[in-house]
Formats: C-alpha cells, structure tokens, sequence
C-alpha cells in the first residue's frame, strides 16, 4: 500500500456536494493534486476556495 498520498493524482466525480465534496477536500488535505468533476459548474467554483487552503 502507499505511504503517503503527497503528490499523488485523484479524480473525484460528483464533486460539487455531498460525499463527493468531501472525498475531493480530504485527498486535497492529504497533498493529492483533485481534479474535480461535477455538473455544476457554479458548485464546483465555490469548492475550489475550500481545497485550494490545504
């Protein structure tokens, strides 16, 4: 298994809310590089301000 997920690469889809919102905010927090996925462009634009502080 990894040691650590610093630097790593995750897609997370369904991003914009719910479970998806909090999966993409602890890879972030972990040091993982997000890229998020959602169909709403608006809720993704207010996620990037709270994974992009860790």
């Amino acid at each position: 298994m990894f040691t650590s997920m610093k630097n790593r690469s995750v897609v997370v889809t369904g991003a914009s809310k719910g479970i998806g919102k909090g999966i993409a905010k602890v890879f972030s927090a972990a040091g993982c590089k997000v890229l998020v996925v959602a169909r709403s462009i608006s809720r993704i634009n207010t996620l990037f301000p709270e994974i992009k502080k860790y």
